[in-house]
């Protein structure tokens, strides 16, 4: 009984602190003003890039030390990524900070809406003003439209957004521009001022819109560009402290466009192909780590001759070509693999743990992963595995067997849903090992060697027989 005033009191001040936080937010919202915004959506292919310019001022008394960006309901499932930069200086002088993006809430904020936070480098302080640049990125955000079209159609799709750019604060002057691939254009939504110059079609300017202002528009428009999405990408990297890396990557892959109706015909194909197949694709191009060798691309068939590989000291890029083009809504398994000498990937840091610095995400250009899997096999021995990833992604360790395994090799499981281009920056796994470990496999060897020899030597000298010489 003594302790439940403790209590009443405890349950008092956490919900004055939520009413404080609560009146807080609101009132910085309305402290925050957008002087200008610009937008410029990409739409030349099935990856959707968004840049908004925000220069933003602080009206209120105190320092503000974040800036919110929202996102409809209709495009917060569909956010692949959030990138945001302090921008400093005009044209080629201008600089990029880069900033913490991370996803938050509001309170009594419209349903659905998706907020993400920018931090600022410093507290912008009242009557300053600083300008702010973000980038997102959409996934599956074009819908095709008509969803079925035979082999010689091109592809059209639509693509919904708004006019004026939903925002938390007050936002006084905004543009946005829309870039389609060509200026083969259907139609699209006008809310003066709108105006159209070839493949752009810009919308305002629109000056004292009010928070969580909204005005939807809708694009129809022609886009062949390939609609490349591996459903599942499955990639297995593992350690040889003998001095190599091997990669294998299983990839399922599908064309997320319009569906394809009616016959394939493969001379029609051949014959035209600037007309025939326009959406479809028959080949795409994987960048890979310099010093790459040993490379083998095959599907379930066998391999598959139709591959080139074009290095540089810098670089190395594969092209591939799958067994037969893909249209709407057809898929191709396969799987790539190659070998990377350890030395430019494997290194010690300062307090003796080794640790792997690879690139995260799919090496093929311009491509959507619904699924993916990095999975970072171990020396056998290895211990205390740790990775570290600059943005949030589900880890587990699992256990494997290979040849001359005693215990098994530690696998360090690493997985993310809707991976973009943008993901592809390096990742970490730490780990400690001991090198009297690397001697194992060699001295099971010997050991087998010798017993083997004993055998043999003990077989001959035996005397087996059931009768006297």
């Amino acid at each position: 009984m003594e302790g439940l005033p403790k209590l009443r009191v405890a349950l008092v001040f956490s919900i004055l602190l939520i009413f404080l936080s609560s009146s807080i937010s609101s009132s910085s919202l309305q402290d925050i003003q957008i002087v200008n915004a610009e937008r410029r959506i990409d739409l030349s292919s099935h990856v959707i890039r968004v840049y908004l310019t925000l220069k933003v001022e602080n009206t209120g008394p105190s320092p503000a030390s974040e800036i919110l960006v929202a996102f409809p309901p209709t495009q917060a499932e569909n956010i692949a990524t959030v990138k945001g930069a302090a921008t400093a200086g005009k044209r080629k002088k201008k600089t990029y900070v880069p900033l913490i993006v991370t996803p938050t809430t509001l309170p009594d904020a419209p349903d659905g809406v998706q907020f993400y936070s920018v931090a600022l480098l410093n507290p912008l302080k009242p009557g300053e003003t600083v300008t702010v640049e973000v980038l997102y990125v959409l996934t599956r955000s074009l819908e095709p439209f008509p969803e079925e079209i035979s082999q010689s159609e091109p592809q059209l799709v639509y693509f919904r957004d708004s006019a004026i750019i939903l925002s938390p604060y007050h936002v006084k002057e905004q543009t946005t521009f829309v870039k389609t691939p060509s200026n083969k254009v259907e139609s699209f939504t006008r809310v003066e001022p709108t105006n159209r110059a070839g493949a752009e079609i810009k919308y305002g300017q629109y000056d004292n819109r009010t928070p969580y202002s909204y005005s939807p528009i809708l694009v129809h428009f022609e886009n062949n560009s390939p609609f490349s999405v591996v459903e599942e990408l499955v990639r297995e990297v593992e350690i040889s402290h003998w001095g190599s890396l091997q990669i294998t990557e299983h990839y399922t892959l599908a064309h997320a466009g319009a569906r394809h109706k009616g016959v394939f015909s493969r001379v029609e194909y051949q014959s035209r192909p600037s007309i025939s197949g326009v959406s479809s694709f028959k080949q795409l191009i994987a960048r890979l780590p310099p010093r790459v060798h040993s490379v083998y691309y095959r599907d379930g068939i066998g391999n598959i001759s139709t591959s080139r590989l074009r290095t540089s000291n810098s670089k190395s890029e594969l092209e591939i070509e799958p067994r037969y083009p893909l249209f709407g809504g057809w898929k191709a398994t396969f799987v790539i693999g190659y070998g990377l000498p350890l030395e430019d990937f494997l290194f010690e840091s300062a307090d003796g743990k080794r640790y792997l610095n690879f690139t995260f995400g799919c090496p093929l250009v311009n491509t959507v992963v619904d699924k993916f899997t990095m999975k970072v096999v171990l020396p056998e021995g290895s211990k205390d595995p740790s990775a570290i990833v600059p943005f949030p992604v589900e880890q587990h360790l699992e256990t494997s067997y290979s040849y001359l395994d005693v215990v098994g090799r530690t696998v360090v499981v690493l997985e993310k849903k809707n991976v973009v281009p943008e993901h592809g920056i390096p990742f970490q796994v730490y780990y400690n090992f001991n090198p009297i470990f690397m001697l194992v496999e060699p001295f099971m060897l010997v050991s087998v060697f010798f017993l083997f020899f004993v055998a043999c030597v003990t077989y001959l000298h035996m005397d087996i027989s059931i009768r006297k010489s």
